[in-house]
């Protein structure tokens, strides 16, 4: 029976523990410390007693290694769909060639493939990192959709959170000056819409921010907001799903696996907002904002999201233009391309094996 509710989409980036201390600039990632096998377990029985079904964007490094197969695999097993989240998981792609970011994402393609099965059809650019060589990557490639657009105004005050949190020398500061995106990026659109590249076309799903305000709402921020004011917090998140649904917004939200985890649980990684909080009070309030996004949208991987959109008839189609661009002059969206017109997105070219 079909549901009356709107969709959305559900899906986690499945950061692990050593990508976070290589973005915070702690040397000893380079020995890839890891939390999977506590967190995927953990993670799979919660979706399951909510009944979800979601998208996992896996790094490529991770299921390179075999210690981790049998865990990635789990997570196909249990029927979520598997993204692409890079090779190295670093938030610095703007600075890649092609040639090198071809490489990035082929490689993650292949690993993940091995792991899992599943050969992703869907990217997430770590640290919501995005540029035009690599959309015209993924739609060469045969991407149905790219899913790494945050559009708020509060990236550079995340970025400058993390730089006052890490030791990190001033070429690192310099790789990591587009860490979350710049202010600019509050002009881009919250609603999905349709990239038109010189190899074709590819659907954005942007990790939804507050309709209006355009200020985050993934859970990460509820359970950080939750630490000062949890009634409070909740509350946000439902003035939020308000607005969706007054804006005939579909929402796309995202987890991180730090929303499962404390300090208890993973050493080392107190600098993240939120990890004072007991991982029993997160699930607890994971649990709560989920009831209250089940209640009032039925819930898709990404890629069952991309593919209803793709076939909305004047889905707004975007010419890409980035800061990293040296087209645009550093005026990042100044020169969007924006019309309404009508384009066939590419064939798919991967399904679960």
């Amino acid at each position: 029976m079909k549901s009356d509710k709107p969709i959305a989409s559900l899906s986690l980036d499945l950061d692990n523990k050593w990508s976070y201390m290589k973005t915070h600039g702690d040397s000893k990632w380079e020995s890839l410390p890891s939390y999977l096998a506590l967190l995927v377990p953990r993670v799979l029985g919660f979706l399951k007693a909510q009944n979800l079904t979601i998208t996992f964007f896996i790094v490529g490094q991770d299921a390179a290694l075999e210690r981790n197969r049998e865990l990635l695999a789990s997570i196909a097993a249990a029927g979520h769909e598997i993204g692409n989240h890079s090779f190295h998981h670093e938030p610095w792609l703007h600075r890649y060639s092609e040639q090198q970011i071809e490489m990035e994402i082929s490689r993650a393609e292949d690993h993940i493939e091995h792991a899992t099965g599943y050969r992703p059809i869907g990217f997430r650019g770590p640290g919501f990192e995005l540029s035009r060589v690599t959309l015209e990557v993924l739609a060469r490639r045969g991407y149905l959709y790219d899913a790494s657009t945050l559009p708020t105004f509060l990236g550079p005050l995340a970025r400058a959170y993390y730089f006052m949190t890490a030791k990190l020398t001033r070429e690192q500061r310099t790789e990591r000056n587009a860490l979350f995106g710049g202010f600019a990026e509050v002009l881009r659109p919250i609603r999905p819409y349709r990239w038109q590249m010189d190899a074709g076309a590819l659907i954005e799903i942007p990790v939804t921010t507050m309709p209006v305000f355009k200020v985050p709402i993934h859970v990460s921020y509820i359970l950080y907001l939750s630490m000062f004011a949890p009634a409070l917090a909740l509350r946000y998140f439902q003035f939020a799903l308000r607005l969706c649904q007054l804006t005939g917004t579909q929402p796309s939200l995202l987890l991180h696996p730090l929303d499962f985890l404390d300090c208890e649980d993973t050493q080392g990684l107190s600098f993240f907002p939120g990890m004072k909080l007991p991982s029993e009070k997160k699930l607890e309030l994971v649990s709560e904002v989920l009831a209250l996004f089940s209640a009032q949208f039925t819930i898709r991987t990404v890629q069952q999201h991309a593919r209803e959109v793709s076939q909305v008839s004047n889905l707004r189609v975007i010419g890409p233009c980035f800061r990293s661009d040296n087209r645009t002059s550093g005026h990042l969206l100044s020169k969007l391309i924006v019309f309404r017109s009508k384009f066939d997105h590419p064939t798919p070219r991967g399904t679960a094996k």
